[in-house]
């Protein structure tokens, strides 16, 4: 299983800002991160590619 924190998300959805990708992954339809870590919250990568297929098809890499 692979993990993913705010960095990875960042280049996910396209290099975002920092401060754009934590405001996306703090939205209700964003998946729950599973653990919360002293560095942040981690997500499933799985997850957050399967989000960013629904919610930003164009940024999708199949």
């Amino acid at each position: 299983m692979e993990l993913v924190g705010v960095s990875e998300i960042r280049a996910m959805l396209g290099n975002v800002s920092r401060q754009r990708a934590s405001v996306i992954a703090n939205q209700r339809n964003f998946p729950e991160p599973i653990a919360v870590l002293a560095m942040g919250k981690v997500w499933r990568k799985s997850d957050v590619e399967k989000w960013i297929k629904e919610h930003r098809p164009d940024l999708a890499s199949d």
